[in-house]
């Protein structure tokens, strides 16, 4: 499938609706729902949320860790995430991949090593592929009748949202995202023009 530009989720109904759709709409939407809101609130890139792994993640009883340590795909720099708000999904979602491995033993979800893996290819311990999550994303975005939406919108969603809350901190979300310019951090939110027409809205232009 091919990937259309995607967008965050900027409109907090259109967000609720969407996460309500890919939660109920899939046998699997626990673990989708699970993918989206880690990647929105760690802001990491969708290929480094589905290549975490369950000890990356979990403590032995099941308990979310504070911290998870990886190294970025991208830029193969070490990345210290901070989990503490994710922790109620996930903590949630290891608690139905328990319940749906008993119900369905032949399906590896618990036991695999993978935090988010495929359901689909059997005898394989592999995580959901990128472009199927992808396509989950979009076609959830199509039921709520938006085109927009990818799996590439988690991250633009958090990155949007922590704009928002912190005031328009933009170095935070820079850090966050690992951007070498608050230029570059406003075109990855669609926001440059926006802070382009503000600064203009601050000229007086009666002036000579």
């Amino acid at each position: 499938m091919k990937h259309k530009d995607t967008r965050p989720i900027t409109d907090p109904i259109v967000l609720r609706k969407f996460l309500k759709h890919l939660k109920e709409d899939s046998s699997m939407g626990e673990r989708n729902y699970a993918i989206f809101q880690t990647g929105k609130a760690t802001l990491l890139r969708v290929s480094d949320v589905l290549a975490l792994k369950k000890s990356d993640v979990f403590q032995d009883n099941g308990r979310v860790k504070k911290n998870a340590f990886i190294v970025d795909k991208k830029t193969k720099k070490q990345n210290r995430l901070y989990l503490n708000p994710v922790r109620g999904v996930l903590e949630d979602y290891y608690d139905w991949l328990q319940a749906y491995q008993e119900k369905h033993p032949y399906k590896k979800l618990f036991t695999s090593q993978w935090l988010f893996p495929s359901s689909r290819r059997l005898g394989e311990d592999e995580p959901i592929r990128e472009n199927s999550f992808y396509r989950i994303c979009h076609q959830t975005g199509l039921k709520i009748g938006v085109n927009w939406i990818g799996s590439h919108s988690m991250r633009k969603t958090g990155a949007f949202m922590v704009y928002q809350q912190t005031n328009h901190n933009t170095a935070l979300v820079m850090k966050l995202l690992n951007h070498s310019s608050e230029g570059m951090t406003l075109r990855y939110l669609g926001l440059e023009q926006e802070r382009r027409e503000a600064l203009l809205d601050q000229v007086n232009f009666n002036l000579l």
